[in-house]
């Protein structure tokens, strides 16, 4: 099913799971207590909110924002003056920044208007959706400035999935990635709907930062 289909979900180990698909990961990435994890989160944050830092940007969208943790954790570094998270599917999010303001929406139709937004965030969204041109063309529409993107590393990822005994069967590749992306390969994707500025290389991450093209 389609992403932008998902209506409701329920949770299934460390996924979240809707009519048997893997829509995303509910596992706890932001808060776990394993301190090689918490080193990796440490390099990705530090990534991602330079990069923030950088846009200074005074309306911020966050297209995938889960559970909400990117979103406050961001606002702790800078504070715009509109900060919209959405996902597809509306649900409880104890404990996040009462400042952010929560919506339902998908990633293939965003119901805002073109360059709504100084800065459009996707994080560990786009290898989860069967058709993430289409996608990444609306982050690129609504954004004014500046879209900042991120996707895992592959084949590193799936390398050292394997290297801790994860998901030998499917050659390490995580429940609901169904988009695998080299670096090469998420920059070219970018490279059709903005200009690259910049490219932080966190172990296991790509992130990027660029401006919309027209």
């Amino acid at each position: 099913m389609p992403l932008h289909q998902v209506v409701s979900t329920m949770s299934l180990g460390a996924y979240r799971v809707d009519q048997g698909n893997i829509v995303g990961n509910v596992y706890d990435k932001y808060g776990t207590q394993n301190p090689i994890a918490r080193l990796l989160m440490a390099g990705f944050m530090r990534a991602v909110s330079q990069l923030y830092r950088q846009a200074r940007p005074v309306r911020v969208l966050e297209v995938g924002c889960g559970e909400g943790h990117l979103a406050t954790a961001l606002m702790a570094h800078h504070v715009p003056e509109t900060f919209v998270a959405c996902d597809v599917e509306d649900r409880e999010r104890p404990g996040v920044d009462p400042r952010v303001q929560f919506e339902t929406a998908s990633i293939y139709e965003l119901p805002y208007a073109d360059n709504a937004f100084d800065l459009v965030l996707c994080c560990e969204v786009l290898e989860h959706i069967e058709h993430p041109d289409q996608g990444f063309a609306e982050l690129a529409r609504v954004a004014a400035r500046h879209v900042l993107v991120s996707t895992p590393w592959e084949p590193v990822w799936r390398a050292m999935n394997l290297a801790r005994g994860r998901y030998i069967r499917d050659w390490g590749n995580t429940p609901g990635h169904i988009q695998h992306f080299s670096r090469r390969a998420l920059v070219a994707l970018a490279a059709r709907h903005v200009h690259v500025q910049k490219v932080r290389r966190p172990l296991p991450w790509t992130v990027i930062l660029g401006a919309p093209r027209g």
